[in-house]
């Protein structure tokens, strides 16, 4: 064993022999990675072995400054338990689905009289039905487009009484059923959810079933319109059932194919969505942490993470390879499909393998595609750094931008955003609000900006003078200087922006003209929906108001 601190030494000779999860800590308390074990003190000083091998464990292991533990009652609470931990610590060295805090869902509201069909990023436990993860909000849209051509939802939040004078346009261009003027029964209505619900289940042959069967009563009962429309609902179905892959018997199980692709440092994984016997979609997944981590733990890592967030869990998942944890993942894949049992197989021959074969090659082409896109952006942004640092004669490309609006409503809570882009990019957990406290009697957004930059920086000068003052914690977005520092105005809030406060020392480059569009749009937006939240607008609460 290598040499380790008597600290952490201490730790590993009082670890337990029982099942739970370890958090590594570093020497700032910052959590940087989360385990499981059945033998919490084998697995934690198997760490510290000095036949240790991969560079990244090493790399963790000296970084490590403290491990604290919690004990569990089974291998499969420790697994529960080590997924929630890092979903919200998100450990630097733990293999993490990227952005998974912004995949939108599909909602069906249930719970309401006439259930509405709505966009979210967030599932919660009030009787609604979710449909996703996607990774692209635009294709949601896209495919709510196409079904509400079909089955015309409701997207309003008005109560419904049936008795209203006048339907909204959605009714008149056949987007909405009108159940607002009674053109359509609350049993009915909620039968055409019904039926939404099993188009995106992809169980569309009992949909096309009943509609038929309802068509054809319709005619037998002389009542010809309704027959129509049901027949341009079903002719609207086929066409969509055409563009669907038939790749097994209809009575085949719900099934998800997952395969993956690799670079140096990403991981690229493809999941394909096969219901009712038909291929009804596709999404692809980024992987973080994984530089290298082996094919089977990103697997594993991937399938609890993205099972833990999916509304649904099917019958079936076939992968490329056996992945670590199989067990104890089909167990818990079990309980999420409220007691169901869930399959994990890995095909060697025939039509499934060749299933999992595409499912790969479209995660490589995936990933190709991305690759070229990061590359084309980075280039981009370098050169619109070059450009701004030869446009304002600057010596060298700014890597941090901070821009500065002013706002108010009315006259009143007047407020200052700081708006940050580091090499190009805006850094959004820099983004930083200000009340206005010394402005009064109506808005003067010249003092306004003075006090927001005279704030700003005093916020650094504190960060300096108590950088080394035990368990202090500074606020990033002020523990930097710009490079560049652009202010919204014209001369009154540029001379207000170059005074400086008795005692500071620097060198200022000041310049008026024209900047890109985009930094000022950014903080003006920004800033905008902070007074706004300050003046009171309903959803943006008091931790808006914080300034």
């Amino acid at each position: 064993m290598p040499e380790t601190s008597e600290h952490l030494q201490s730790i590993l000779d009082t670890l337990p022999r029982k099942p739970g999860c370890y958090l590594m800590k570093n020497a700032k308390g910052q959590v940087i990675y989360i385990g499981k074990a059945i033998n919490l003190r084998a697995r934690v000083r198997s760490y510290f072995h000095s036949r240790q091998e991969h560079p990244r464990t090493r790399q963790l292991v000296s970084k490590i400054a403290n491990i604290e533990w919690i004990v569990v009652g089974s291998e499969l609470e420790a697994l529960i338990l080590e997924m929630n931990l890092i979903k919200r610590y998100r450990p630097r060295y733990n293999v993490r689905l990227k952005d998974d805090k912004r995949y939108p869902y599909i909602k069906i509201h249930w719970a309401e009289p006439y259930p509405r069909v709505t966009v979210t990023r967030r599932m919660v436990s009030d009787g609604s039905r979710y449909f996703g993860p996607y990774t692209s909000v635009w294709a949601v849209h896209q495919t709510l487009d196409a079904l509400r051509r079909i089955f015309p939802y409701l997207t309003c939040n008005r109560e419904i009484t049936g008795h209203d004078q006048r339907a909204c346009l959605y009714y008149d261009i056949k987007l909405c059923s009108g159940p607002c003027i009674g053109a359509v029964t609350q049993e009915d209505y909620r039968q055409m959810i019904a039926d939404l619900e099993a188009f995106l289940n992809g169980h569309t042959k009992r949909v096309v079933k009943r509609l038929q069967d309802e068509m054809q009563a319709a005619a037998n009962e002389l009542r010809f319109e309704r027959a129509a429309a049901i027949r341009n609902q079903l002719q609207a179905i086929q066409k969509v059932i055409e563009r669907q892959k038939v790749v097994f018997p209809n009575d085949y199980a719900d099934s998800d194919v997952i395969a993956m692709a690799r670079s140096e440092r990403e991981a690229c994984v493809q999941v394909f969505f096969i219901r009712g016997g038909k291929l009804i979609g596709r999404e692809y997944f980024l992987m973080e942490g994984a530089d290298e981590a082996p094919d089977a733990n990103v697997l594993s890592e991937f399938i609890k993470q993205f099972y833990d967030q999916s509304p649904t869990v099917p019958s079936q998942v076939m992968l490329p390879q056996e992945i670590e944890e199989a067990r104890i993942i089909e167990s818990w894949l079990n309980t999420r499909r409220g007691g169901k049992k869930v399959k994990m197989l890995i095909p060697k021959r025939g039509q499934k393998r060749e299933l999992v074969k595409m499912a790969a090659e479209n995660a490589a082409e995936t990933l190709r595609s991305l690759q070229a896109q990061w590359e084309s952006d980075a280039h981009k942004q370098e050169q619109s750094l070059a450009e701004l640092q030869t446009a304002l004669e600057l010596p060298a490309p700014p890597n941090r931008i901070e821009c500065y609006d002013i706002s108010n409503t009315q006259g009143t809570a007047i407020t200052a955003s700081m708006v940050v882009f580091e090499r190009g990019v805006p850094k959004k957990a820099h983004y930083r609000r200000f009340n206005i406290r010394s402005v009064t009697g109506g808005p003067d957004d010249f003092a306004s900006m003075e006090e927001a930059l005279r704030r700003r920086f005093r916020r650094w000068q504190a960060i300096q003078e108590t950088a080394s003052t035990p368990g202090k914690k500074p606020d990033r977005s002020f523990a930097s200087l710009p490079d560049l520092l652009i202010v919204d105005g014209g001369k009154g809030q540029l001379s207000r922006a170059v005074q400086r406060p008795a005692g500071w020392a620097s060198s200022t480059n000041t310049q008026e003209g024209d900047y890109p569009d985009h930094e000022p749009t950014e903080s003006g937006r920004w800033c905008q929906f902070y007074a706004l939240a300050a003046g009171g607008l309903p959803g943006c609460g008091p931790k808006y108001r914080r300034g």
